[in-house]
């Protein structure tokens, strides 16, 4: 009998793999600790105060289960986001949240609609479910909406996702045209609107709550990852119709929310004037990232994220060699999308004083390194 016989047919033809790889194991790899840690889109800037303190009054209690309900998050949710808690479906982080998700649409063989170069995980997700990937190229550097509904239509997609405001590419689409989008695809297509980078956008890329809030073919997900400096605790929400967010509770692990990080998470949305302060600092490290990449020769895009795309006005071999060499020669970490045209790109994510600094002083180098 083969060793692997025991898995299933498809989990025998996939590929073991991590869909990103993370800054730990390149330090293993290249023998080198990393000095700025600026590519994973986590906030250098950390939690606030108040949510550190009720993390560290909160680890005392974590030989409890968290409430496998998740009352106290779900209320303090629907305060905050000014709809009722029957609306969401609390997990861990998104990435948790998306394999729930297809898990609940996608049987073997079924098409699933996404751009060519967005969210790596999502696919990972579909693959992993035994989904057809259906992938629309960007337009312009951002999801290409006309084409995603027409592949759809034409696939009789049952799935749909898409990232507003993109990663990697850092671009958006206005509210008005997201809720025309989701108002044109078929009842039978469910739509995930990925608004990890919601707390970071302009305030007309966001659809009011209650602009969808009666569909239930569509899904926002959001996160405390990102503006909140929470990416370690892994808190991750739905915010949909009762009825859909309901389906969450048939297949999600109710033990999976950890104790600490719900406990962060609620005292993270209680922390008002910290979310405004540091979301000014994202906004002003962006503008320093975009002046680097700019008195380098660099071009870099409009973000609406907290991180910047820099296009490298070559080819994605120009692009590894500059992401490869900040790392190899300066221990500055950061990333690039994986798909032409996108790879042209580098990706940097905003970050303290300290570590702009070092990526000031290390690129005029790299640059004339590989010249």
């Amino acid at each position: 009998m083969s060793a692997f016989s025991r898995f299933t047919p498809l989990i025998q033809s996939l590929p073991s793999t991590i869909p990103f790889v993370g800054p730990e194991a390149i330090e293993r790899q290249r023998g080198r600790a990393i000095a700025a840690r600026i590519g994973a889109n986590e906030s250098g800037f950390g939690p606030a105060e108040s949510v550190l303190s009720a993390m560290r009054e909160a680890a005392s209690g974590t030989w409890k289960y968290a409430d496998p309900e998740n009352h106290d998050l779900k209320q303090a949710l629907a305060a905050h986001l000014g709809t009722n808690p029957a609306n969401l479906a609390i997990g861990e982080g998104i990435d948790g949240l998306l394999g729930q998700i297809v898990r609940m649409v996608i049987e073997p063989g079924m098409p699933v609609v996404t751009s060519l170069g967005a969210y790596p995980t999502f696919n990972y997700h579909v693959v992993g479910h035994g989904g057809r990937l259906v992938t629309v190229p960007y337009a312009g550097d951002r999801e290409d909406l006309d084409g995603l509904l027409a592949a759809v239509k034409q696939e009789n997609a049952p799935l749909v996702y898409f990232a507003n405001p993109d990663n990697p590419m850092g671009s958006w689409w206005s509210a008005e045209r997201i809720v025309e989008f989701a108002r044109g695809l078929p009842e039978t297509t469910l739509f995930i609107l990925d608004e990890a980078y919601c707390e970071t956008a302009p305030a007309e890329a966001l659809p009011p709550i209650d602009a969808l809030i009666d569909m239930p073919n569509v899904v926002r997900t959001r996160t405390f990852s990102k503006a909140y400096g929470l990416a370690g605790s892994r808190v991750g929400y739905v915010v949909t119709t009762p009825g859909t967010a309901q389906a969450f509770d048939k297949i999600r692990n109710h033990f999976g929310m950890n104790r600490i990080g719900v406990a962060a998470a609620i005292a993270a949305l209680a922390d008002e004037v910290y979310l405004k302060e540091v979301t000014a600092k994202i906004a002003a490290s962006r503008q320093r990232i975009a002046a680097i990449a700019t008195q380098n020769g660099l071009a870099p895009l409009v973000s609406a994220t907290n991180f910047v795309a820099v296009d490298c006005g070559r080819d994605a071999v120009y692009a590894r060699a500059i992401v490869d060499t900040l790392m190899s020669d300066h221990g500055i970490f950061i990333r690039m999308p994986g798909v032409a045209p996108l790879n042209r790109c580098i990706r940097i994510s905003t970050g303290p004083e300290t570590e702009m600094a070092l990526l000031e002083a290390a690129m005029p180098a790299v640059l004339k390194k590989l010249a």
